[in-house]
């Protein structure tokens, strides 16, 4: 079985946008059911074709697989494969765009056709971010992404989705460009833009550094740390809901991911040199973003907040360079790309009712959602990171992983742990329990749609807070060989270092 099954995987979704495309006239309503339908069928599709890459998958390996490699643009080549660390954010980006078309279903009804071409682009360029092996056509991959996800915030938005779309092109732009110049300077060194061999290639301590801080600008943008994290909070309000899930499941992960394929193994002594300032900049980002989190009174903004709170145990994680740090840090990114974007879908159910974000609109939903009130209950728990949900086990490990070389730093992360219990807490008091709003008397618990939305969402989180291993030992081989190479890099140099003494 030789087929190209990654390049199916990442481009059927585009194969689906141009049905759309071609064979969907008008705004109808037959053109916007068929719109619909055959985005749904291309996503589901993609995703059952990614279970049989997972099928496939040999996790003992820490090498790249189901790797392809055509000769395209002289210098770069259209090289493609995934590995432990790559391949479950393929999964979760397939896994969710069906449910992403579904909450859209009834939500959109302008421009719908447009509306799920602009989403099948968007799965292409996310799949194939994290599946590319060449510099150029990582970034080709990584910047398009911008493109529909701009057109969605800003014509599918809110009131103020054209300075919200605006202000995160830019601000994700602006990191990309440094990262460019980083590339071109890569390219000229190692004479080579092939992920997989400038990953053995041991780059000057100079380079090293600038190089670092051209990719970090581009990645500390897109996770978002703080303090470049400002776009978020206006891009998720003003998104449509599918355009929350994927913001925040999804397109945040490719910053973590781009520290683990490029800033740790590539550039090692930068990493090493520099970890203080991202633990510092992890620190800040989760007790002041978790601060900030208990001052809304805009549900989105609550949880737009809560997620550079919870990116802050991923790049501390990663850092730390510690096979549980690490380890912590992917499955931190899967776990919040579920919960996360479970909790969007919340805001989006209730939005759909009542038209308003304002969290004081809401009260006593129990008596009239009690079906709601649990999946919102669950989504809650996990993000908080009630031991028994996924979200414990990511925070866990990257603060043990932490620990090991950083006492402090842990032990001050440990208190973004209560203040999210905080602020999460409160609004689920604030919105879910006490009496009735006289306005939600006619408000109707979730139907069949949403149930089928939530299901899954429900069963993962809980099922990997239980059974974490099947994600653990995916990364597993990854992981060691990373920190194996990484831990080599750092002692060369130190070696080189005393004897330039």
């Amino acid at each position: 079985m030789n087929w190209p099954i990654l390049s199916v995987v990442t481009f059927l979704p585009l194969l689906g946008a141009l049905l759309v495309a071609l064979f969907v006239r008008g705004n109808e309503r037959w053109a916007r059911g068929t719109a619909r339908w055959i985005a749904l069928w291309a996503t589901l599709v993609t995703f059952a074709i990614s279970l049989v890459m997972v099928w496939r998958f040999d996790g003992g390996s820490p090498e790249f697989q189901f790797v392809e490699k055509h000769n395209w643009l002289g210098i770069a080549s259209y090289h493609m494969g995934v590995d432990g660390i790559s391949l479950p954010f393929v999964i979760l980006t397939t896994a969710l765009m069906p449910i992403c078309i579904l909450a859209s279903w009834t939500a959109i009804q302008t421009r719908v056709k447009e509306y799920m071409i602009a989403f099948l682009v968007l799965e292409t360029l996310m799949v194939g971010t994290f599946s590319a092996l060449d510099l150029v056509l990582f970034y080709l991959f990584f910047e398009g992404g911008l493109i529909p996800m701009f057109l969605i915030i800003g014509i599918w938005g809110g009131s103020r989705r054209v300075y919200a779309s605006f202000k995160f092109f830019l601000y994700t732009l602006l990191g990309s460009v440094l990262m460019l110049l980083a590339i071109m300077a890569m390219y000229w060194q190692a004479g080579t833009t092939d992920i997989a061999v400038l990953l053995r290639h041991g780059f000057p301590i100079g380079l090293q550094k600038w190089a670092w801080f051209a990719f970090f600008a581009s990645f500390a943008v897109k996770m978002p740390m703080w303090p470049v994290h400002t776009w978020l909070p206006d891009a998720h309000v003003e998104a449509p809901t599918a355009g929350s899930v994927i913001l925040a499941a999804i397109l945040l992960k490719m910053g973590g991911y781009g520290f683990l394929r490029f800033s740790l193994p590539m550039f090692p002594a930068a990493s090493h040199e520099f970890a203080p300032l991202i633990f510092t900049l992890s620190v800040v980002a989760i007790i002041y973003t978790s601060l900030v989190a208990l001052m809304q009174e805009d549900v989105k903004k609550l949880i737009a907040y809560s997620s550079v709170a919870h990116m802050g145990f991923v790049t501390m994680g990663i850092f730390a360079a510690t096979t549980q740090g690490v380890a912590g840090g992917i499955f931190q990114m899967i776990s919040h790309g579920i919960v996360s974007g479970a909790l969007f879908l919340c805001v989006g159910v209730v939005y759909d009712r009542m038209h308003t974000r304002e969290i004081a609109a809401y009260g006593g939903l129990v008596n009239r959602m009690p079906l709601y009130a649990f999946v919102f209950m669950v989504f809650t728990l996990a993000n908080v990171g009630l031991p028994g949900t996924s979200g414990f086990i990511g925070e866990f490990l990257s603060l043990i992983g932490t620990f090991k070389v950083n006492i402090p730093v842990a032990t001050l992360a440990t208190f973004g742990v209560i203040l999210s219990a905080a602020y999460a807490l409160w609004l689920y008091r604030k919105m879910i329990l006490g009496t009735l709003k006289p306005s939600l008397e006619g408000i109707r618990d979730i139907g069949w749609r949403e149930c089928v939305i939530f299901a899954p969402l429900v069963v993962l989180t809980i099922l990997f807070g239980v059974a974490p291993k099947p994600v653990l030992d995916m990364s597993a081989a990854s992981v060691a060989q990373l920190l194996e190479n990484y831990n080599h890099a750092i002692a060369a140099a130190k070696t080189a270092a005393l004897l330039a003494q």
